[in-house]
């Protein structure tokens, strides 16, 4: 006599080997712990202050400096 099988019993088998395959899939995807999201944004942070230290600030006066002006006259290189 043939041993009698439950269908249902595979079918929700084979469901939840599906839906464990996609979870696996989303969570290599789109996964990531709270720690790790945090660690990456205060490293992203350090990195910009590092980056923001490193700046040179071009500073611009609107008046001429006294050396400009000695620079732009044209009397052969002597002093007054």
């Amino acid at each position: 006599m043939a041993k009698i099988v439950n269908l249902n019993k595979f079918r929700k088998q084979k469901q939840k080997a599906e839906e464990t395959k996609r979870a696996d899939t989303n969570r290599r995807l789109h996964g990531r712990t709270r720690a790790d999201r945090e660690r990456e944004r205060l490293e992203k942070k350090k990195l910009e202050s590092v980056v923001d230290g490193a700046h040179l600030e071009l500073v611009r006066d609107s008046a001429p400096t006294a050396t400009s002006e000695r620079d732009d006259s044209d009397d052969g290189g002597e002093t007054r």
